[in-house]
C-alpha cells in the first residue's frame, strides 16, 4: 500500500481542475489560507526560460554555496523522487517533513480545484518560509507570467535564459508570445540577467522591462562570455573574469554560465562564488555520463549517456556536443511525449547517430508509442527501430555494436525512469 508523501501526492492529483487554465487565482487563495509564505522567504532568485534554466540555476546555487551562502531551491520536474523538488538550506526535504507539509496544504485547500503543480508549489513556499537561509532559488515550471512561482512581489534577481518554441499550446504559437510569458517575471526595480536571445524574443523582453521599470543585464550588451584557450572568459562593467570552463558539459553551458555569472556579480557575490559556479555545479540528466549502476554495468565497454532535453533547441545543443566527442559509433535510445515537437528535436541529431531505437516512456499517459517515435525519426533522416524497453534497446544495440556510444534522450520523464532503473 502507498504510504506517506506518495499517498498525499496521489490524492492531490484528484483536485485537478477540469480544464487546464493558466491562472494564479487558485494559488493566491491557497497562499492566503497558509499565511502568505511567499512574503516571508529569504531573498529570491527567480529563473525562467525555455532552455538552460535548470543548468543556470544549478550554477547560481553552486556559486552562492561556494561563497558560504545557504540556499533553498525549488525545481521541477523531479527525476526519481518528489523530494528532489524541495531543498531547504542545501538539504533535500525529508520524508516526515514533506508528508506533514503536504497534509497541511491539502487540508488548507479544503478540496477546492487546484493543479498538482500549484498545490505542491504552495507547499514548497511554505516549507522555505519556515527555514532560515540566505537565498531562495525558484525555477519557473511553465512560462512565467501565470506560473505558480510568480507570486514574489520583489525578488532580489530574476533570470531569463534562452527562449525558444516549447509548450505552444499554453504559451502561444510565436516566439514573441512565448517571450512575453517569460518576461512576466520581470519586476519594478529588480535586475534581470538575460541570456542569449533571438531578436524577436529580446525585443519583447526589453519592452516589458521598460514598461515595469526593471533593470536588464543583457548578453552581448552588458556582459560577454566565451571560451578561450580552455578557459572561460567573462566580462561586464565590473571587469574581466578568467575562470575554469563549466563542469556541466556542452558548448551551450558557456552561455548559461555567463547568465549565472552576470547575476552573481549583480548580487555583489565575490570571485570565489564565480569560480564555484563553474566547478561545483551538478545537474543530473543533462549530458550525464552513466558509469555505474544496473544499466551501465549490463553493457560493459559501452559509453552510456543520458539527457532529458526535449525541444528543437535541446536537440541542436545535443548534436553540437556530440560533435565535440572523440569519433565513435553513436546510437540513440529515444522516448518522447506527444506534447513535444519530436521532429524538431530529432532532426539535428540525425547527422550524429548511426541508429535510433524508439521506446515508449513507462507510466506516462502522454508518451508517444515506440512506433510513433520511430516513424517521426525516420521522417527526419534516422535509421529507426523500436524496442520494448530501454534495457531491451541497449541489448539490441550492443549485440551489433559492442563498445559503441549510446545516448538515451528525448524526455526528462524517460531520464527519471532510467535513473530509477540504473539505481
Amino acid at each position: 500500500m502507498t504510504q506517506g508523501s506518495d499517498a498525499i501526492l496521489q490524492r492531490m492529483m484528484t483536485l485537478h481542475p477540469k480544464v487546464m487554465d493558466l491562472v494564479l487565482d487558485r494559488v493566491w487563495h491557497l497562499l492566503d489560507l497558509l499565511g502568505n509564505p511567499q512574503d516571508k522567504l529569504p531573498p529570491v532568485i527567480h529563473v525562467a526560460g525555455t532552455n538552460g534554466k535548470g543548468s543556470t540555476l544549478a550554477m547560481l546555487r553552486a556559486g552562492l554555496e561556494g561563497a558560504g551562502r545557504t540556499c533553498h531551491v525549488y525545481t521541477s520536474p523531479h527525476l526519481v523522487r518528489f523530494h528532489e523538488r524541495i531543498r531547504l538550506a542545501g538539504t533535500l526535504i525529508d520524508e516526515a517533513a514533506l508528508t506533514a507539509l503536504l497534509d497541511e496544504c491539502y487540508d488548507a485547500n479544503g478540496g477546492a480545484p487546484i493543479t498538482y503543480f500549484e498545490i505542491t508549489t504552495c507547499a514548497a513556499l511554505l516549507a522555505m518560509s519556515r527555514c532560515p537561509a540566505d537565498f531562495t532559488l525558484l525555477e519557473v515550471g511553465l512560462g512565467g507570467r501565470l506560473d505558480a512561482t510568480n507570486v514574489v512581489s520583489h525578488p532580489a534577481l530574476t533570470v531569463i535564459t534562452p527562449v525558444s518554441m516549447d509548450h505552444e499550446q499554453y504559451l502561444g504559437d510565436t516566439l514573441a508570445k512565448i517571450a512575453a510569458e517569460k518576461a512576466g517575471i520581470l519586476k519594478r526595480g529588480v535586475p534581470c540577467s538575460v541570456g542569449p536571445q533571438q531578436d524577436d524574443a529580446l525585443e519583447v523582453i526589453e519592452a516589458q522591462a521598460a514598461r515595469v521599470g526593471a533593470e536588464l543585464l543583457v548578453h552581448g550588451q552588458h556582459w560577454h562570455v566565451g571560451a578561450e584557450h580552455g578557459r572561460l572568459v567573462f566580462q561586464d562593467e565590473t571587469g574581466l573574469l578568467d575562470l575554469p570552463l563549466p563542469v556541466l558539459p556542452g558548448a551551450h553551458q558557456i552561455q548559461n554560465a555567463g547568465t549565472a555569472l552576470a547575476g552573481l556579480r549583480r548580487l555583489g557575490q565575490p570571485d570565489t562564488a564565480c569560480e564555484a559556479a563553474m566547478t561545483r555545479a551538478d545537474w543530473p540528466a543533462r549530458m550525464q555520463r552513466l558509469r555505474r549502476g544496473a544499466l551501465a554495468e549490463a553493457v560493459p565497454g559501452v559509453e552510456l549517456w543520458l539527457d532529458g532535453g526535449h525541444n528543437p533547441a535541446a536537440g541542436a545543443a545535443l548534436s553540437a556536443y556530440l560533435k565535440t566527442l572523440p569519433a565513435r559509433p553513436t546510437h540513440l535510445i529515444c522516448g518522447m511525449l506527444n506534447t513535444k515537437d519530436a521532429r524538431g528535436f530529432l532532426r539535428p541529431l540525425a547527422e550524429m547517430a548511426d541508429s535510433l531505437t524508439a521506446v515508449s516512456i513507462p507510466g506516462e499517459a502522454a508518451t508517444l508509442s515506440a512506433s510513433e517515435t520511430a516513424a517521426l525519426a525516420a521522417e527526419t533522416g534516422h535509421r529507426a527501430a523500436t524496442a520494448e524497453s530501454v534495457r531491451a534497446a541497449l541489448a539490441a544495440i550492443t549485440a551489433t555494436a559492442p563498445g559503441a556510444r549510446v545516448l538515451i534522450c528525448g524526455s526528462l520523464y524517460l531520464a527519471g525512469h532510467v535513473l530509477r532503473e540504473n539505481g
